[in-house]
């Protein structure tokens, strides 16, 4: 069964820079690329919406975030900076460099909260295996900067 999560996260990956690239098609035709990230997002979230009510998803649960910290709602901003600087930079950098960037961003970030534990992560120790990792995937953005 693990494997069908890997396979996930690994087609998740690949769809971003075809996100990428159609959103930066649709902030090119309408001329901004916050708009063109707002569109995304309302598709999206209707694509959500279709979803969960043919899954029959019990929508009473949803009361359950009116009590959270007002840090966790801050996701969704997070995610509206990520997919409107990925329309821009996109055409700008090339999907490669602008996704490599990100890659190494999320490693970065990721090693940080796996090393303390932060929201809910199991902890593991930062260690020389994973600064490798990170300095390995650093020099690969050099050289697709470069070439």
């Amino acid at each position: 069964m693990k494997w069908i999560f890997l396979f996930s996260a690994l087609a998740a990956g690949m769809l971003a820079p075809l996100q990428a690239g159609l959103n930066g098609k649709m902030g090119r035709a309408i001329g901004d690329p916050v708009y063109a990230a707002l569109i995304s997002f309302v598709v999206g979230s209707l694509g959500l919406l279709a979803y969960a009510l043919s899954s029959r998803v019990n929508f009473a649960a949803i009361r359950q975030a009116s009590g959270l910290h007002w840090t966790i709602w801050g996701a969704g901003l997070l995610g509206a900076f990520y997919v409107t600087a990925v329309i821009i930079l996109t055409p700008r950098l090339g999907a490669a460099l602008t996704f490599g960037l990100v890659v190494a961003g999320q490693l970065i970030m990721a090693v940080f909260m796996d090393h303390f534990g932060l929201l809910g992560v199991s902890a593991q120790p930062f260690g020389w295996m994973r600064l490798a990792g990170i300095i390995l995937i650093t020099a690969g953005v050099f050289l697709i900067r470069k070439f």
